[in-house]
């Protein structure tokens, strides 16, 4: 008797052991939102005292809470294309301390770009007027899956990591 409970109970452990199966979120527009990494271009951003230098970027749709966001200020561009700077950027005076810089926060409807330091009033205009971001929102599900995760500080490499149509990107103007 106790060899056939032992027979019954290993069958049974067996039979409802759980499988394991990822799931893909599909909306009911046929959408695959959870698995699709993308960009949002915002251009004409300006900071000034007006908006205390800081500027709230409004994303197309409501993203993910468990979402990666990256945000990148264009820098600069030459025949070999544009040039991205990582959120956050730092600027310093020749003797090392602070001038000024850029920091970024996100939720899941935006991002908040911040310009922070000494006398900004007094700032260049080519660091306050007419900015370009990126943001590239990467589902979790991309940014948990590789023992080698790619540098976040290279959007190019970011780009090809995750494999993202840099041409195909929403663009917003400000």
């Amino acid at each position: 008797m106790k060899k056939i409970t032992l027979i019954v109970a290993f069958i049974g452990m067996v039979m409802l052991q759980s499988c394991t199966k990822e799931e893909v979120i599909i909306q009911d527009n046929g959408v695959d939102y959870d698995t699709i990494s993308e960009v949002f271009e915002y251009s004409n951003v300006d900071f000034h005292s007006g908006n205390s230098y800081s500027v709230v970027l409004d994303f197309p749709h409501t993203i993910y809470t468990s979402d990666m966001v990256l945000v990148y200020r264009l820098s600069g561009s030459d025949s070999s294309g544009d040039y991205w700077k990582p959120m956050p950027e730092t600027y310093y005076f020749n003797d090392g301390t602070l001038d000024f810089g850029y920091d970024n926060d996100f939720t899941r409807y935006d991002a908040q770009v911040n310009l922070f330091g000494y006398d900004l009033p007094a700032l260049s205009n080519g660091y306050k007027l007419n900015q370009v971001f990126r943001v590239v929102v990467i589902p979790a599900y991309f940014g948990n899956k590789s023992a080698n995760p790619v540098s976040t500080n290279d959007y190019k490499a970011v780009i090809e990591y995750y494999n993202i149509d840099d041409k195909n990107i929403s663009k917003i103007v400000m």
